[in-house]
């Protein structure tokens, strides 16, 4: 490192703390930082102490502070970049105080998702574990603020979803949307209540829906209270597509649970969008029954488009997918086999000489025990008397269910002209980029609960959050591909691919870096939460003369190969 001075014209001359690095053939400069603020004579002492002159006794360069950096400066620097800090602030027309906080909240959900009184502390200036907290100026900062931005954001969260939808969704794009649930501590909170289960907890739940691109990337995310159906959900994001994002021309696409048949002519057909789901198995079992679908058109394609005179001005896409047929008929005998497992004792003690089960009705309960944990009972004949329980399984239902293993059937309002029946079907498998972003939320990296707030706003609030966690964790991920496990040439992959039916698969590129653990130019692959740990080791170091306050200047240490390349893909800088 050295002092440089560089002249100005007409002004005083700036000082700049630099260091030199070798770049291929080439020697650079790299700025550290400007004392020009320095009083001369503390600056003199400073390039005497790095040319290792300590003649006079006196100088010495002190380390003040040294606190994580890097990840800090990837989530932030990228929030930045996207200029999500714009869209919060309304260019500067919001408090500037709660517009902060909110982005110190979003940042720290990605970095270290903890309670509100965690990241408080956090952000404190006397208890920081990161450089988040001084970055953005603060000095100190309690878990009520904290609480106040929270209640600012839930207002504001109309307009930022609505310039999130205006940045990314035009018409005539697809738009995924799907549903989740999370358990819910505590039991005061009106949003809270007993629903379908997904968690398997047995606890009160929250039940929120996710608006995304095509792609996975969040637009808008809204919460109801945990004993909402999937479908009762859709009018509202109707609601939001057409009249807040005034968008026409979209197609919704949904899965089978949630785009009922109810909902289609209620909600969706009424609103005039285009929109894309499943049928669920019994309309499918009623289209084979009808002969719209022959079974042996599978012979010689895995896909196929017809049309059924109970679906007008609709289009059919029915698919067979081989593995997924092997998958399902191996999970149904191991069921059938595991319930078979659990009646034969329950008919023993009915059976036995000594002390036997009596009574239809108790029989009936224990044997509702085994149908109900496997699901299986309308693949089992079953006969109960006072004395007597018998079962056999029944053949011919069980050879009618296994003829449609692996075969569904997409239905779709977009004419062909627009998408073919591939590109159909491959638009609603994109659903599980919605669900990818769920795993995040829930459990992977931003991990939405435990949810211990009590008032409907803030657990709305919170999520919200959440979801602009995941919004900066998205684009991360985007541009981080080529040194994380994900797979940075999907191109490739899809050009591969024999047909949409069939299991995705990685391409070769993905394969390569996945069993070597390294990339292309050598760096070792990370996943993207350890990848993060290792940018935390980037510290951003308060440096003084003699450990005065008033002397200070901020030294980054020099980047690993992993580190800069990761910022150089990010597109941002360590020194924000």
């Amino acid at each position: 490192m050295h002092v440089d001075r560089i002249p100005n014209r007409s002004s005083p001359p700036a000082y700049l703390l630099r260091e030199t690095y070798r770049e291929g053939q080439k020697v650079k400069k790299r700025t550290l930082a400007n004392i020009s603020h320095w009083p001369l004579a503390k600056i003199e002492a400073l390039r005497r102490v790095l040319r290792g002159d300590f003649s006079s006794g006196e100088e010495q360069l002190t380390l003040l502070r040294s606190l994580p950096h890097g990840h800090v400066a990837a989530a932030l620097g990228t929030l930045r970049k996207l200029k999500l800090d714009r869209v919060l602030s309304q260019g500067g027309r919001r408090p500037a105080r709660k517009v902060s906080l909110s982005i110190a909240m979003i940042v720290a959900r990605l970095l270290d998702p903890v309670s509100k009184l965690a990241t408080a502390r956090l952000l404190d200036a006397e208890t920081a574990n990161c450089s988040l907290g001084a970055v953005l100026g603060f000095t100190a900062v309690d878990e009520q603020e904290l609480y106040e931005a929270l209640d600012w954001l839930i207002d504001e969260q109309e307009r930022i979803e609505n310039a999130l939808a205006r940045r990314h969704l035009q018409n005539g794009t697809l738009v995924l949307y799907d549903v989740s649930s999370t358990y819910f501590e505590g039991r005061t909170c009106p949003l809270a209540q007993f629903g379908h289960d997904r968690d398997g907890k047995g606890k009160l739940q929250i039940v929120f829906g996710l608006l995304c691109t095509a792609e996975g990337c969040p637009v808008a995310v809204e919460v109801f209270q945990g004993n909402v159906g999937d479908p009762s959900t859709l009018e509202s994001q109707v609601s939001k597509i057409k009249g807040r994002f005034a968008l026409e021309r979209v197609v919704l696409v949904g899965d089978r649970g949630m785009i009922t048949e109810a909902r289609l002519n209620e909600t969706i057909k009424p609103a005039g969008l285009d929109w894309i789901t499943a049928l669920r198995a019994p309309a499918i079992r009623g289209l084979v029954e009808a002969g719209a679908i022959q079974l042996s058109l599978f012979d010689q394609c895995d896909l196929a488009e017809v049309t059924s005179p109970d679906y007008p001005d609709e289009r059919l896409v029915v698919c067979r997918n081989p593995l997924l047929a092997e998958e399902r008929t191996r999970k149904r005998q191991a069921l059938l086999d595991q319930t078979e497992k659990k009646l034969l004792p329950i008919q023993a003690r009915v059976r036995r000489a000594k002390r036997p089960l009596r009574g239809k009705d108790k029989i009936a309960l224990a044997v509702g025990a085994v149908l109900n944990r496997y699901k299986v009972a309308k693949h089992f004949d079953i006969t109960i008397s006072d004395d007597d329980f018998s079962f056999t399984r029944n053949i011919e239902q069980i050879n009618a269910e296994a003829a449609l293993d692996g075969v569904y059937v997409v239905r779709t309002s977009v004419n062909g002209e627009a998408l073919d029946a591939s590109s159909t079907v491959k638009a609603y498998k994109q659903l599980s980029n919605a669900e990818r972003a769920f795993r995040s939320l829930k459990s992977i990296d931003i991990e939405v609960r435990p949810i211990h707030h009590r008032n409907p706003d803030r657990v709305r609030a919170h999520v919200f959050l959440c979801m602009l966690a995941y919004y900066v964790e998205w684009h991360m991920r985007q541009a981080l591909k080529p040194i994380l496990f994900d797979d940075h040439d999907k191109l490739s992959a899809d050009a591969a691919r024999t047909s949409v039916v069939a299991k995705a698969k990685r391409s070769a590129a993905a394969d390569m870096k996945a069993a070597a653990k390294r990339t292309d130019d050598g760096l070792p692959v990370h996943s993207f939460r350890s990848l993060l740990g290792h940018l935390a080791t980037i510290t951003r170091n308060i440096m003084a003369m003699n450990g005065q306050q008033d002397a200070t200047f901020t030294l980054y240490p020099q980047l690993t190969p992993v580190q800069a390349r990761a910022f150089q893909l990010l597109g941002v800088a360590v020194n924000l």
